[in-house]
């Protein structure tokens, strides 16, 4: 008898079961598949890479507990672009190009500013060496495929990593931009194919910007003589009010100061605070720096700032560049914070430079890219609420003598003087309802000349009227906004720049107007009309000829992107 329920039945379960049957083939990778004739291994592979990238798309790269791939969307791509053939060998033997590959790895990538271990290069040796030692292992299918699939995965994420750099969150990095994908990445790895030299292909998908090269080029002389050595991070400041967390500190700064063979540590018998200073003193001294034996940013960058420490900076600056426009504008301003300095470029030449004065740790300067759009001469400061709440308001509620002290005025809404010793101050918290404004002139702490840019962060460049703090090494000292030492000469060039971009009846200025007005302690705005890009950025170290000089870490920056892009996971 025909039962249609019956027959509805057992064809569901044909279906059911014929799909369970199909995904079980790509749920994991065999453990291995010895094939008995060489040359039929590469269908295998071939048909091995197709389910691996099947796993991978479906797992967020994973194809096992063991094989995880980083670039596996670009990569699943490729093969599949390429019927998910073999690329790396045949038949059972390594293709040339894949000693290439391996030796870049080996010995090239950190010429590049790259870690071999971001790109699986022990887990690659190891299936090599198998393949390369043992004929049995030859004949397995499998390792070829894991070798296969890492290899391009590999390249794929080199290629990213030298030409987007690693600092990229994964919404806007290319690995996740199908449009990429053939326009980058795939013609890449066709120049490869084509037999491009490897060496050839990453030089010329890296940057071209004069800083980037002379960077590079004085990385093999580091590596030189690079002490691979790791050393205690000794973390600050400290919560000093803490006796635990000080105690702890001071343990770590001791350790360190041992490792270098400075000292001999016991952590038994611990110096009291007269000893400390004088082994602070002496290690000052030692290191060039300023005397005074004491525990500040100075002592603890010199001890945090080991090789590997350094190359980590390498690596983050070179990335940087790949943030920069390639090529940069014909003319801009460049200020380096770490550095301290300002700069004109002009063509290929820096037409000026100077000393700055940067934000401290706590208000660092924001790192932005604008122009300049006016100069104000003997400008006003108008206090941000940030520094009113922070700084001002408490000093108010202790004295309200605070302001004049300070030469500062305050002013109501309507913009009418207000005597402080009138308000209540203890009543505000979080901001109060009037304007602190100080007035143009050599007191000011603007100095007598400002320079404008748009920003939503409310800093500028200016003059200041604490000239004697450049003198100083260490300059992280404002509130954010930067301070140039040789602020005339800058305002002259971009006078000058613009004399040379507009009509000549049409310039109201020159540089002996500005002169005319200090001397006579005149208030004016000058629109600048042809704009200078201006670029405020974070490069704690640089390449100049053939050496690299490194910077302090004045915010913790590299350390922190480090911690989130380059550890390997």
């Amino acid at each position: 008898m025909n039962y249609p329920g019956t027959r509805l039945f057992f064809t569901i379960f044909f279906l059911l079961f014929f799909v369970a049957c199909k995904n079980k083939t790509v749920k994991h990778l065999k453990e291995k598949e010895i094939v008995l004739d060489p040359k039929t291994i590469s269908a295998y592979v071939q048909e091995n890479i197709k389910n691996s990238m099947t796993l991978a798309l479906d797992s967020n790269g994973k194809i096992d507990d063991s094989l995880k791939l980083r670039f596996y969307k670009i990569t699943e791509a490729y093969y599949r672009k390429n019927n998910y053939k073999p690329f790396w060998s045949d038949i059972g033997k390594w293709l040339p190009h894949t000693d290439s590959l391996i030796n870049y790895l080996d010995s090239g990538a950190v010429l590049d500013g790259l870690f071999k271990e971001h790109y699986q290069y022990r887990k690659i040796l190891a299936i090599k060496n198998e393949l390369d030692k043992d004929s049995i292992k030859r004949r397995d299918a499998i390792l070829w495929t894991k070798a296969d699939i890492l290899l391009t995965d590999a390249f794929m994420h080199i290629a990213g990593d030298l030409k987007q750099g690693r600092l990229e969150p994964d919404s806007t990095a290319w690995k996740n931009d199908t449009s990429k994908f053939s326009k980058y990445f795939f013609e890449v790895m066709d120049k490869f194919r084509n037999k491009d030299t490897l060496s050839g292909i990453f030089l010329s998908i890296q940057p071209t910007l004069k800083g980037y090269v002379e960077l590079k080029a004085g990385i093999k002389s580091f590596l030189d003589s690079m002490d691979t050595k790791e050393y205690t991070y000794v973390d600050f400041p400290y919560k000093e009010k803490d006796q635990k967390d000080s105690l702890k500190f001071v343990k770590k700064l001791l350790l360190r100061l041992s490792e270098s063979d400075f000292i001999k540590y016991d952590p038994l018998q611990l110096p009291d605070s007269l000893e400390l200073s004088v082994i602070l003193k002496k290690y000052q001294k030692f290191k060039k720096l300023t005397v005074d034996g004491k525990v500040g940013n100075e002592v603890i960058n010199t001890l945090n700032a080991t090789d590997l420490v350094k190359y980590d900076r390498i690596a983050v600056t070179l990335d940087r560049y790949k943030q920069l426009p390639d090529p940069m504008p014909i003319k801009y301003i460049w200020v380096n914070l770490p550095g301290y300095y300002l700069q004109m470029h002009d063509s290929d030449t820096v037409a000026l430079t100077s000393r700055v004065i940067c934000g401290k740790p706590k208000t660092p300067t924001p790192f932005l890219t604008s122009a300049i759009s006016d100069i104000v001469v003997f400008p006003t400061w108008t206090v941000p609420e940030s520094i009113i709440k922070k700084e001002i308001l408490p000093a108010l509620k202790r004295n309200s003598g605070y302001l004049t002290r300070k030469g500062l005025n305050l002013y109501d809404n309507e913009g009418e003087k207000v005597d402080p010793a009138t308000v209540n101050w203890k009543k505000y918290k979080n901001g109060i309802p009037y304007k602190i404004q100080q007035g143009s002139g050599d007191d000011n702490a603007l100095g007598v000349i400002k320079f404008n840019f748009s920003n939503p962060f409310a800093v500028y460049l200016h003059d200041t009227n604490e000239r004697w703090l450049f003198k100083r090494g260490v300059r992280d000292l404002s509130h954010g906004c930067v301070r140039v030492q040789e602020w005339e000469k800058l305002a002259f060039y971009i006078l000058r720049n613009d004399s040379a971009h507009i009509a000549p009846d049409t310039l109201k200025f020159t540089t002996d107007s500005i002169t005319s007005w200090i001397t006579n302690k005149e208030k004016h705005r000058i629109a600048v009309k042809s704009r200078i890009p201006l670029f405020i950025r974070y490069f704690t170290c640089e390449g100049i000829d053939g050496r690299i000089k490194f910077y302090d870490d004045i915010y913790g920056d590299d350390k922190s992107l480090k911690e989130k892009y380059f550890t390997v996971k």
